[in-house]
């Protein structure tokens, strides 16, 4: 069932077991760039962000509802949050909250440039028997979630 079939807000799937890959990036590496990479070495077709705890030195999200509006964005920052899915497009679909040594926190869609200070302790979850894919929604004009 493609995602113009469904006529519901939500799309559930029975889900089959769970997969952990705890993993820790080292300071320099570019976060969503990484972690893509290890999921498409991996062949995991399902996969997302269960937990995220470090810091990066900077970032580059958009903000909530605009394709035009960026920040770019040098810290150091503590990583409050990362949630999101890896797979099923080239750099996955992910949101970010950080927090600066105020404890000011900015938050977006992650587009990249997301280095990391000190560490990123990251633990990937993949659900076997799904596959995540992305596909044009004209309701919103991008690429959405679809899961098969």
């Amino acid at each position: 069932m493609s995602c113009a079939e469904i006529e519901t807000n939500v799309l559930s799937k029975q889900c089959g077991a769970l997969q952990c890959y705890p993993l820790r990036l080292c300071p320099g590496e570019e976060l969503q760039t990484t972690l893509a990479q290890f999921v498409r070495s991996r062949g995991l077709e399902a996969a997302f962000v269960l937990s995220c705890v470090g810091s990066v030195t900077k970032a580059h999200l958009r903000m909530a509802n605009s394709t035009d509006t960026k920040l770019y964005t040098q810290g150091p920052y503590e990583i409050v949050s990362l949630v999101g899915t890896l797979s099923g497009g080239s750099s996955g679909h992910l949101h970010t909250s950080l927090s600066d040594a105020q404890g000011e926190v900015v938050g977006g869609h992650v587009l990249g440039q997301m280095v990391v200070h000190t560490t990123a302790e990251v633990v990937i979850g993949n659900v076997q028997g799904l596959v995540f894919t992305r596909e044009p929604d004209s309701r919103t004009g991008y690429d959405e979630l679809c899961v098969n």
